[in-house]
């Protein structure tokens, strides 16, 4: 069963600095992926405009690259009417951008905007609504292919993107499970488009030695863009090659209002601290067989630097947006409180100034607390994985040499991933 809708909220009303009343003193930013393809863009912020009238404040969307604005800009925008701001990623799944790189935008956004309590949401994830949601879109399809699951051998393949992270691929496979407890279908299997395995194409083929009546695959999609229209050729071939089992293609999830209402719970958990991650099977906190070398927090965070850096200008997007044209080096600054009283933005600056004068591709950008407190300012260095501690503004020579040449300065070195 389905928990009650969050009730509309009226504005809050509290007191700015100097006695004023302000209104509205709720926002929040609905944080899209971003596509060249605009009809997905405006998907996001469609949901944006459903959920602002669900809750009954300001929702705006922001993106994460490949569409503007960016998320920082859409809290830019609304955080001088607001006390709180809510960022909640409008993603199916935790993978990289939702346990990376939306995180360092909100760290970012904290730091920023010290007058302003900036929380951080939980992705969509598996929820009730969504396999309710999933249940309509099968359901649509048997009426397709005229055919009852409660009469003939269905069989479902729930088909998602597919991600380096076996947390979030490990969640299809339980919102397949989910799919499939307590309803009347053969089975339900889970499969991928590409990343990981098993690939749509031979999981179909698989499904097919069952010889079920009907095949339904479900496109684990927000919009209807490439992905999801391999998906239907894929499906449609299959059909083709195999006479004696009827096989469709369902529509991705879309702007359904149950999305609403899923939101509108990360909401109410982000508001009231109760966004719970799955750390006891994310590749960044301990190791899995196979991604070892990818554990530790420190990593996810350059990852997600350069993966800022990378998308930085959106206003020319290449036709393979995620073949990145990254600089050689990225090297980030703390400048937290400690590190900044520790001379951190005169050494920001000189490294700016040093890689410029060098003619070095490199970009140098301040990041929040490194966790290395008290041992600054700390400088990270990617993807040579350097941490440099204690740095002082006369080392910035010896470190920006280093990067031209490709070296490491190893007296300076804290530790190094």
């Amino acid at each position: 069963m389905l928990r009650p809708e969050p009730t509309a909220k009226a504005p809050t009303e509290h007191r700015a600095g100097g006695g004023g009343l302000m209104l509205d003193a709720e926002a929040v930013v609905l944080a899209g992926h971003g596509s060249r393809r605009e009809k997905s863009n405006e998907q996001v912020r469609t949901l944006a405009a459903g959920l602002e009238g669900r809750l009954g404040f300001p929702v705006t969307a922001g993106f994460i690259e490949l569409a503007e604005p960016s998320i920082p800009e859409a809290i830019e925008s609304v955080a001088p009417s607001v006390s709180d701001v809510t960022v909640i990623p409008l993603s199916l799944f935790a993978a990289s951008h939702v346990k990376a790189d939306v995180p360092l935008v909100v760290n970012e956004a904290r730091t920023e905007h010290t007058d302003v309590n900036v929380h951080n949401g939980r992705h969509l994830g598996v929820h009730p609504a969504i396999v309710e949601l999933l249940d309509d879109r099968a359901a649509a399809v048997e009426a397709e292919l005229n055919v009852d699951r409660e009469d003939d051998d269905v069989v479902v393949v729930l088909c998602a993107r597919g991600s380096s992270d076996p947390d979030s691929n490990g969640d299809v496979h339980k919102l397949a499970r989910l799919l499939y407890e307590g309803r009347a279908f053969a089975d339900v299997e889970a499969a991928f488009i590409g990343v990981t395995e098993p690939l749509l194409e031979p999981a179909l083929h698989t499904v097919a030695k069952r010889r079920p009546d009907a095949v339904v695959v479900l496109p684990y999609m927000l919009g209807d863009g490439v992905l999801t229209e391999r998906i239907r050729e894929t499906t449609a071939t299959f059909d083709d090659e195999y006479r004696y089992a009827e096989a469709a293609c369902g529509d991705p999830l879309g702007t359904d209002d149950r999305l609403l209402t899923v939101l509108a719970d990360r909401f109410e958990e982000a508001r009231t601290g109760d966004v719970s991650m799955s750390c006891d099977t994310c590749k960044y906190k301990v190791e899995l067989d196979g991604f070892e070398g990818e554990a530790g927090g420190a990593r996810a965070m350059l990852r997600a630097m350069t993966h800022q850096a990378a998308h930085a200008d959106r206003s020319d997007i290449d036709e393979e947006p995620h073949v990145h044209d990254a600089p050689d080096k990225h090297v980030t600054v703390c400048t937290n409180r400690t590190c900044a009283d520790a001379g951190a933005a005169t050494v920001l600056e000189r490294l700016r100034q040093a890689v410029r004068d060098r003619g070095i591709d490199a970009r140098i950008t301040r990041s929040s607390c490194l966790d290395r407190c008290g041992d600054g300012p700390n400088v990270a260095v990617y993807p040579d994985n350097v941490w440099y501690g204690g740095v002082a503004p006369e080392d910035v020579d010896r470190i920006a040499s280093s990067l031209e040449r490709d070296r490491i300065v190893s007296e300076l070195v804290d530790q190094t991933l």
